[in-house]
């Protein structure tokens, strides 16, 4: 018989996100197996609206980010040669997010970002997505990322209260093929590499604090989060079995050396003992006057065990993912 299942609720069918008057819809706190929000978000300031993609291959790591936080667009991709250690990056920032497109359902429609020598852009489809990411000179992407039959992503609503909310799709572990294009070569992306989707749809505090972890190995992935979502009743920590999810409503604990990120970290809960040891550190900051962020983003290799909604407990030694504490002030 299952056991320790998740005290949140699961939504099933098709729900706004929002009230009329702009409110969080209460009717949208909970988590689901695929995307059923639509994020009819209302008004101006607050709002921040992002599609981040990040995908691991066996030779490179690659991250790329199209977002709005309504008084600027923040765009940008990053490479890492996993074999030289060489870092290509091209960052953006668009005054008043100009020219940025985002659908208000995840899977569905397309995502544009264009400005500061950044493109970006997103085509969903039932059967997948096709990613583009371009930095002339710098960085050109062209993926296909199919949806398996059966696969299951974590999508969770985060209440802070009726204004300050939070929606996110956590999708990991999904295959992933084409080309990538850099001032070292050209490289096809096929067998053995992963992507990596969060969609972000919400509306903010100015202060937020968040940890984010992503591993994913052959019929295997994890997805855990923590501090933004403390005393909330909702937590984005899931296991996906052969792209099963099992959701974990407990808040974990997360411990890591902030005066040497490389060291190793540990997430640990009543169903999570997980050890992360890095190999790469990502540090990025943006100061725009009151507005800043700082992410600390390292990859590296799990290993420990995690437990299913079945009792059984799961080694994960050897999944290749990162871990990151990101501080924003927006």
């Amino acid at each position: 018989m299952p056991t320790q299942l998740t005290h949140e609720r699961e939504i099933t069918e098709p729900v706004e996100l929002c009230l009329p008057d702009g409110r969080l819809d209460p009717d949208a706190v909970g988590w689901t197996r695929k995307p059923l929000h639509r994020a009819n978000l209302r008004g101006w300031g607050r709002v921040k609206r992002w599609e981040y993609w990040g995908i691991v291959t066996p030779r490179h790591i690659v991250g790329l980010v199209a977002s709005s936080i309504d008084y600027a667009g923040v765009h940008g991709v990053w490479v890492l040669d996993r074999e030289t250690g060489e870092e290509f990056a091209k960052d953006a920032v668009v005054p008043f997010a100009r020219g940025a497109v985002f659908p208000d359902r995840s899977g569905a429609g397309e995502a544009s970002v264009r400005g500061g020598g950044v493109a970006v852009g997103v085509r969903q489809s039932p059967s997948g997505s096709r990613v583009r990411a371009l930095a002339p000179g710098v960085v050109d992407l062209d993926v296909e990322v199919p949806l398996p039959e059966g696969h299951e992503s974590l999508g969770v609503v985060i209440p802070w209260g009726s204004r300050r909310f939070q929606y996110t799709v956590k999708d990991v572990g999904r295959p992933v093929a084409g080309r990538l294009t850099l001032p070292s070569g050209e490289y096809e992306i096929e067998e053995g590499a992963f992507a990596v989707l969060d969609h972000g749809r919400g509306k903010w505090p100015y202060r937020m604090t968040w940890n984010w972890a992503a591993a994913s190995g052959p019929g295997l992935a994890l997805q855990f989060g923590g501090k933004w979502t403390d005393g909330t009743g909702m937590t984005e920590n899931a296991v996906f079995v052969d792209g099963r999810l099992h959701k974990i409503g407990e808040e974990l604990s997360w411990t890591y050396d902030t005066s040497d990120w490389l060291r190793p970290w540990t997430i640990a809960g009543k169903r999570v003992e997980i050890e992360f040891r890095p190999f790469h550190e990502k540090v990025s900051r943006t100061e725009l006057g009151v507005v800043g962020t700082e992410t600390h983003q390292c990859f590296g290799h799990f290993s420990g065990r995690v437990q299913t909604d079945d009792g059984a407990w799961i080694d994960v030694d050897g999944l290749t993912g990162w871990a990151e504490e990101a501080r924003q002030r927006w």
